[in-house]
């Protein structure tokens, strides 16, 4: 499913964390893949070497990427390799389209202090611009090794839920993995409890019709294990990662966006929270016209 994969390097404790899972997800998937260092423009690394001008990020790029390479090719897997300097997510993403690149693999969290959180920052603006899905692994997910036995899909009836669906169900059919279809009703927009009496029901309906539908798409294309479930919770991230928790799911397969306007605000913020919070793997899709958008 996935040829080509992308994994963009740095020194980080994330990073190097989660190689052997990079590895075995390429393996797992008979894929090249593409190791990235990005030499970040942002920090001044031109030194001299007695009468030799250098870019110290580059090296120690150089050295990243070889490393890298040279333990995926002990584990016969093929790989391409690049130190580019620039802008580290525009780079990723410029990368991502000129190689054809099938899916990226970040890690949510990097060094320490600043640092760390720059790295969160930094995958959470690939997920907002990569025209391929993005699978996000965070310190508990480090070791995670796929196949993926328990897909999770939460969805909301959107297109761009609909593309996740979509990627969750070629998934599920590679790996023969349980497609877990989940809608999380909202509580916390009832507002009232006159409210929640007026809106309850009516929501709980729609929500069971949107998991229903996305069933009834999944078993046509071949999904032979499909759960679905209507779940109430004070906060969709919380009901997410709740019932990943209890139904034991590897990973979580999200949109990055959902309608328009504040929807569309809103569901990405739900999946940002998951990419930062989320005790196994996201994988982030993104919508199918991104490379189109302005």
């Amino acid at each position: 499913m996935f040829d080509r994969i992308l994994f963009p390097i740095d020194d980080s404790d994330g990073a190097v964390a989660i190689r052997e899972s990079v590895y075995a997800l390429a393996a797992a998937h008979d894929a090249t893949l593409h190791v990235l260092n990005v030499a970040d423009t942002a920090h001044d690394s031109v030194t001299r070497i007695g009468d030799e001008v250098v870019d110290a990020l580059e090296i120690e790029g150089e050295e990243l990427v070889s490393e890298t390479a040279t333990q995926a090719a002990e584990r016969g897997i093929p790989t391409k390799t690049a130190v580019i300097q620039g802008g580290v997510a525009a780079t990723i993403t410029r990368y991502t389209e000129t190689a054809d690149i099938d899916l990226i693999v970040m890690p949510t969290q990097g060094r320490t202090g600043i640092e760390e959180h720059l790295l969160g920052s930094t995958t959470e603006r690939v997920s907002r611009e990569t025209p391929v899905p993005l699978l996000t692994l965070g310190p508990d997910a480090a070791g995670v090794s796929p196949p993926f036995e328990r897909l999770l899909v939460p969805t909301d009836g959107s297109d761009t839920a609909a593309a996740a669906l979509d990627v969750g169900i070629d998934l599920a059919v590679a790996d023969s993995s349980t497609l877990q279809l989940l809608s999380v009703i909202d509580t916390s927009l009832f507002g009232s409890e006159l409210q929640a009496d007026q809106y309850a029901d009516s929501l709980s309906e729609t929500a069971t019709e949107i998991v229903t539908a996305a069933r009834d798409r999944a078993t046509a294309a071949g999904v032979n294990d499909v759960v679905t479930t209507v779940e109430e919770d004070e906060s969709v991230v919380a009901g997410i990662q709740s019932y990943a928790a209890d139904a034991d799911s590897d990973c979580i397969v999200v949109g990055t966006h959902g309608r328009t306007g504040l929807d569309r605000y809103l569901l990405g913020s739900v999946t940002e929270k998951l990419i930062r919070t989320a005790s196994v793997p996201v994988l982030v899709v993104p919508p199918a016209d991104r490379d189109t958008e302005a």
